[in-house]
C-alpha cells in the first residue's frame, strides 16, 4: 500500500523565510525520483532547483508560479511505493507524514540535500498554533488535509541573517498566524489571532505602528490585505485615526485617502505603476538602507593614470595562454593593498562594540542582470593568481546571467569591487555591501590630457572611489589604502614587491 509523504519548502540557508515559485518541474501524476528537482524557486538572494528527498507519484502540488510560500509550507504530496499507475489526489492522506521526519525510510528519503530536509536531519523547532478563534480563510489554510487532528500545519522558526535584518519581537514565533502585539488598545469584541496570512503584512503594519487588531480587512471572510494596512498608514499619515477598511471601497480623487481595494501590483492605473520590492529587488533595497542607517560612511577618491596597466595587460595577453582580465588585475591589487590595510578587510560587531579583522579576502563584485544587482563572492581571493581570478569572474558572471547563483555564492564577502566603468561612467560615491567595510569603484578608462614626466600627453586615466566605514579606520588609512592602489594602477611593478 502507497504511503503518502508530504514535502515543505525546506529552509534555504542563510536566514531565508519566505520563496516564490517560478516554475514547476512536475506535475501531478508525475513520477519522480529521490533528489528530483521538482520546483524552481526564488528567494531574495538566488535563483534554487528544490529537489525532492522522496521517490514516488507526485499526488498534489501546493501553490501556483508566482505564488510566495513561506519556508515550511506544503510543496507537494508523494505516494512512495505507488507505482506510475497509482491514482492521484487533491491533497495528503491523514496518515502522510512530512519531510524529513522518523517514518521514512533510508530508502525512501535523500540526504542533506538543502538545509533542513533529508535523512537524518534533525527536526526543526516548531511552535504549532491552534486553530481556535481563526476566522475563515485563516482555519482553513491552519486546518488543511494531513493533520487530522485539525491542529494545522506547523513551520519552523526562521533563521536570521544579521547581514540582512533582526528579528522584530513577534517575528520568532516563525508562523504565520502568530498574534500581533497590539500598538494601540484592542479593539472590543476581537480578541484572539488576528486573519492576516502574509508576514509581509505584518511587518508593514509593525514598522508603521499599525495595530491590526482595529482593521477589518477587505480579503474573503476578513482577511487582512496589504492594500488594508497601506490605507491604514495614510489615514495615520493624515492624523487621522486608523480607519476601519471596509470591504467596498470608496472612490476619492485624494491620493491620501485612496480606495482599500488597491490596484493589483505591477499594474498601471493613471499613470501610477506599482512595482512590488521582493525577491533580489527587494532584497537588495533593505542590504542598501541597512548600510545607509547603520554605517558612518565616507568617500574618497583620486584619477590614475592607468596606461601602463592596461600596457602590462596586452603584455600577458600576447605571452600565450588564458586571456587575463583588467577586472582580475584590478582585484589583485586589492588583495595586496589589502594585506597592507588590514583594517578595511573587517566588519563591526555593534552587539560587543567591536571591530573584527578578518583573515582571509572573500571578494565581492558587482555583477548586473536582467533579475538586478547581484554580488557575487570570490572566495580566498588573496590566495588566487590573476589567471584564477579571470576564470572565477566568469564563472560567476555567467552563473548569475542565468538566474543559477546559490546563497552561498552570493554571501561571506569581505570586500567589494565595483567596475561601474562598464556603465560608461567616470566616476560614484558607492553604498558600501553592508556588513563589510569598504568599497571600491573603478570608472571607465578613457584617453584624457595628463601631465606625464613634466609635458602634456594623452594618457589613460581611470578614477579610483572608495567608500569606508569610519568606525573602522580614519581618513589616512582610507587615503593610504587608495593611493597604495593608484600607485599600483600607475606603476604596475610596485605589485611585484608584495607578489
Amino acid at each position: 500500500m502507497a504511503q503518502v509523504l508530504e514535502f515543505k519548502l525546506p529552509d534555504l540557508g542563510e536566514g531565508l523565510t519566505e520563496a516564490e515559485i517560478v516554475r514547476w518541474l512536475v506535475d501531478v501524476g508525475d513520477v519522480v525520483a529521490i533528489d528530483q528537482p521538482v520546483v524552481e524557486v526564488e528567494t531574495a538572494k538566488a535563483m534554487v532547483e528544490v529537489p525532492c528527498p522522496y521517490a514516488g507519484v507526485v499526488t498534489a502540488r501546493f501553490g501556483e508560479e508566482g505564488a510566495e510560500l513561506p519556508v515550511g509550507a506544503p510543496l507537494l504530496t508523494v505516494a512512495v511505493g505507488a507505482s506510475e499507475s497509482a491514482p492521484t489526489g487533491s491533497g495528503t492522506s491523514a496518515g502522510s507524514r512530512t519531510a524529513g521526519t522518523s517514518g521514512a525510510s533510508g530508502d525512501e528519503s535523500s540526504g542533506n540535500v538543502l538545509v533542513g530536509y533529508g535523512t537524518g536531519a534533525p527536526a526543526a523547532r516548531r511552535r504549532r498554533i491552534r486553530p481556535t478563534a481563526l476566522s475563515g480563510a485563516a482555519y482553513a489554510l491552519a486546518s488543511a488535509p494531513g493533520d487530522p487532528s485539525g491542529g494545522g500545519h506547523s513551520f519552523p522558526e526562521p533563521v536570521w541573517d544579521s547581514a540582512v535584518e533582526s528579528p522584530a519581537p513577534d517575528a520568532v514565533l516563525g508562523e504565520e498566524f502568530a498574534p500581533a502585539a497590539p500598538v494601540g488598545p484592542a479593539e472590543p469584541g476581537r480578541e484572539g489571532p488576528v486573519a492576516v496570512i502574509s508576514p509581509l503584512v505584518r511587518r508593514l503594519a509593525r514598522e508603521n505602528g499599525v495595530d491590526l487588531r482595529q482593521l477589518h480587512g477587505s480579503g474573503p471572510d476578513g482577511l487582512i490585505l496589504r492594500a488594508d494596512v497601506e490605507q491604514a498608514v495614510r489615514s495615520l499619515a493624515g492624523g487621522a485615526a486608523p480607519q476601519q477598511v471596509a470591504p467596498t471601497p470608496v472612490p476619492t480623487p485624494s491620493l491620501a485617502a485612496a480606495p482599500a481595494s488597491a490596484p493589483a501590483a505591477g499594474t498601471v492605473v493613471a499613470d501610477v505603476q506599482r512595482i512590488p520590492l521582493r525577491g533580489v529587488r527587494g532584497a537588495v533595497a533593505e542590504k542598501l538602507s541597512r548600510s545607509r542607517r547603520e554605517i558612518p560612511d565616507a568617500t574618497c577618491w583620486v584619477d590614475a593614470d592607468a596606461t601602463e596597466l592596461m600596457a602590462a595587460r596586452r603584455a600577458m595577453n600576447a605571452a600565450g595562454g588564458p586571456k587575463i582580465s583588467l577586472l582580475a588585475l584590478f582585484a589583485r591589487i586589492c588583495t595586496a593593498a589589502l594585506a597592507r590595510y588590514p583594517e578595511l578587510n573587517a566588519t563591526v560587531d555593534l552587539e560587543a562594540r567591536e571591530i573584527v579583522r578578518l583573515p582571509g579576502v572573500h571578494l565581492g563584485f558587482a555583477a548586473q542582470t536582467e533579475r538586478g544587482l547581484v554580488v557575487p563572492v570570490v572566495r580566498d581571493a588573496h590566495r588566487r593568481t590573476a589567471e584564477s581570478l579571470t576564470e572565477e569572474f566568469a564563472r560567476l558572471t555567467e552563473t548569475a546571467r542565468r538566474g543559477r547563483l546559490t546563497p552561498a555564492d552570493l554571501t561571506g564577502g569581505t570586500f567589494t569591487l565595483n567596475n561601474y566603468g562598464v556603465f560608461g561612467v567616470d566616476g560614484s560615491t558607492p553604498i558600501i555591501n553592508h556588513p563589510e567595510a569598504a568599497m571600491l569603484g573603478v570608472g571607465r578608462i578613457v584617453p584624457k590630457p595628463w601631465v606625464h614626466e613634466g609635458e602634456l600627453a594623452v594618457r589613460q586615466v581611470v578614477q579610483l572611489s572608495l567608500t569606508f566605514d569610519h568606525r573602522v579606520c580614519d581618513g589616512g588609512t582610507a587615503g593610504g589604502f587608495l593611493r597604495y592602489v593608484a600607485d599600483c594602477v600607475e606603476n604596475p611593478a610596485v605589485l611585484l614587491r608584495t607578489l
